[in-house]
């Protein structure tokens, strides 16, 4: 594995290397961790890594691990949004197989492109939609899937946060990272672009639902920035489903509360990512169950993903593992030449990721037009 940014100093670089070392099956070989060349060189060091494959930019170190024998196998994105784009594509049409963090490009544009690239490059891609890695949230994926919900009529998503609250009276400390309110680094959208396309994964990925017409109210509350903390969406699902998707920074008290409720004609699911291992199943007639990891009454896809016995916790680094993992097993089979199994891979693609901006494009959309319907572009 190499990586392209999380340095000193990067939250998310740091979960990225644990999540791929959880397993024994990945190791972290090279890097350009910075856009400092001699942060990066420090960095390097950190990590225990040979001096010769810390590199000072993403366009050396693909260059130069292109031409060695025992190249890496795998690069890992996590820089900037307004980078996703270049650095993916660098690292495809040198020859290597890409991990990507989300959003997965800037605009929607990029992303159609990226699209046809990863398709001609014959290359993995992965999009590091990390909720999905969760059992109970596959768990309820198989549900859904078998019918045991009966008919779906009604689909509830949302990701309040709260913990930017204080700077919408100027008595925060800017806790909403400075290049994330700045439309040319983070896009279009701030809150919804960050969070709310997880929001949107997560139906898609349990659901199987498309969205037809979004009507979206992108808000700014915290003032002088031009991007939005907060976002409520009336969706119109396929297969005539409702639903709605919100999203919030300032929703005061709320730490990191995803959540999704799939109503169905026979039965209901609730799944809550702050209690990841618990899955609610409620009927009209009769009392709720609450399904939990590690037991053996769960489906395959969910046992698959679990590491421990019932009764012993698993969280955000161990759902992060299963997608690292997932797609540890494409690269490995494709330098094995071997085929993919019945069913394909359990990771988010670039599909995924073109589905993500054209949700953040629509939304957009439709909040400048006084929250119109609107269809996403792709």
């Amino acid at each position: 594995m190499g990586m392209v940014g999380g340095g000193r100093g990067a939250f998310i670089g740091a979960v990225h290397r644990m999540a791929a070392n959880l397993d024994g099956q990945i190791e972290l070989v090279a890097g350009a961790f910075s856009s400092d060349p001699e942060k990066s060189k420090l960095s390097g060091e950190d990590f225990f890594l040979d001096a010769e494959r810390v590199y000072g930019s993403y366009a050396e170190m693909a260059e130069k691990e292109a031409a060695r024998e025992d190249k890496i196998d795998f690069v890992t994105i996590v820089v900037q949004n307004h980078l996703h784009f270049a650095v993916a594509k660098t690292f495809l049409e040198a020859g290597f197989n890409v991990i990507c963090d989300k959003p997965m490009t800037l605009t929607l544009e990029q992303g159609l492109e990226l699209r046809e690239i990863v398709a001609k490059s014959g290359k993995v891609f992965c999009l590091t939609h990390n909720y999905t890695g969760y059992p109970m949230v596959k768990e309820a994926r198989r549900m859904v899937r078998d019918g045991e919900l009966g008919r779906l009529l009604k689909v509830v998503a949302e990701y309040p946060q709260g913990y930017a609250v204080g700077d919408v009276e100027g008595e925060g400390q800017g806790k909403i990272s400075n290049w994330r309110a700045d439309p040319k680094v983070a896009g279009a959208s701030n809150c919804m672009g960050d969070i709310g396309t997880h929001a949107h994964n997560l139906v898609r990925y349990i659901t199987g639902l498309e969205i037809e017409e979004i009507a979206a109210e992108l808000t700014a509350f915290i003032p002088g920035r031009e991007l939005d903390d907060d976002g409520n969406c009336l969706v119109r699902f396929t297969g005539g489903v409702k639903g709605l998707i919100f999203a919030s920074q300032i929703s005061n008290g709320d730490e990191n509360a995803l959540s999704i409720r799939a109503y169905g004609t026979k039965a209901s699911i609730e799944w809550h990512q702050e209690d990841p291992n618990e899955l609610i199943v409620k009927y009209a007639n009769a009392p709720r169950k609450t399904y939990r990891r590690g037991n053996d009454y769960l489906g395959s896809a969910a046992a698959a993903n679990s590491r421990t016995p019932f009764a012993h916790p698993e969280g955000f680094i161990e759902a992060f593992a299963n997608i690292y993992l997932a797609a540890a097993g494409a690269i490995a089979d494709q330098l094995e030449g071997k085929s993919a199994p019945e069913g394909g891979y359990d990771f988010p693609t670039v599909d995924d990721g073109v589905a993500g901006m054209a949700f953040i494009e629509a939304t957009v959309r439709s909040s400048q037009n006084n929250a119109a319907w609107v269809k996403p572009k792709a």
